[in-house]
């Protein structure tokens, strides 16, 4: 069994910060069950650093992240999307690995999303719908969160001549000036969606790798599906809008 951030490799890390190659950053706002259950599970990474950015967690998230020696940046500004520029700003890595400890996203995929940007690609998606992967809702009748997926993404390749099965999925890794690179500006959920369009819009190498998408351990979603697929049509015509 390996964690991540024992004392130990955390001093390490902390003696050796011109080694920090990749920034693994733990997404939370009030996911203690989750966290508990997942972040015991991290894989150890060859020369990086771990850190949570943390909105207004009231559960004991952040207590938890302190006992385990993990860094915590606070973020003030409501919004997933403000999650990822603060931990983007923070990291010292060269590849960047977003991660959110609810219990559907399986962090032994860490390893290969990293070997997949160290390895050429600007950007590497966990999918939940290519061949190997699993959706929460496989075992459904009505898959309405999955068709709307397919359909967004659909649309997404169709207008920029991708091949992507998975546009949305937060669960990814990129090369930090890659990131940089794409000035997102959207709010919300729908960070991810731009993230995925633009990087299709300047020709960035992006690889797929399949994911089993596991069910949520505990807290609630703050992603709810109808505002959520407003805001992504309303990114879709404002990037096509931007060329």
């Amino acid at each position: 069994m390996v964690y991540i951030f024992s004392y130990k490799y955390a001093r390490v890390q902390k003696k050796e910060k011109h080694m920090i190659e990749t920034s693994v950053i733990i997404l939370t706002r009030n996911e203690i069950n989750g966290v508990k259950s997942v972040i015991k599970n991290l894989p150890s990474i060859p020369n990086s650093e771990c850190f949570s950015v943390d909105y207004e967690s009231s559960d004991g998230t952040v207590e938890y992240f302190e006992k385990h020696d993990i860094p915590v940046i606070h973020q003030k500004k409501k919004g997933r999307s403000e999650a990822f520029r603060i931990g983007a700003q923070h990291a010292k890595g060269r590849y960047l690995v977003f991660f959110s400890p609810d219990g559907n996203e399986d962090p032994a995929d860490i390893p290969k999303l990293v070997y997949t940007v160290k390895n050429g690609a600007d950007l590497a998606i966990a999918s939940r719908f290519m061949k190997g992967s699993r959706n929460e809702e496989d075992d459904r009748i009505l898959k309405f969160r999955k068709w709307a997926n397919q359909g967004f993404t659909a649309l997404v390749n169709f207008v920029w001549r991708g091949h992507l099965t998975d546009s949305i999925n937060g669960y990814r890794a990129m090369t930090k000036s890659g990131f940089h690179s794409l000035r997102l500006d959207a709010e919300g959920f729908a960070v991810e969606f731009q993230m995925s369009i633009r990087a299709l819009k300047r020709r960035f190498s992006i690889v797929e790798i399949p994911t089993r998408e596991g069910d949520r351990i505990g807290g609630q979603s703050t992603s709810y599906a109808v505002p959520t697929a407003l805001w992504f049509c309303y990114y879709f015509i404002r990037e096509l809008f931007l060329g």
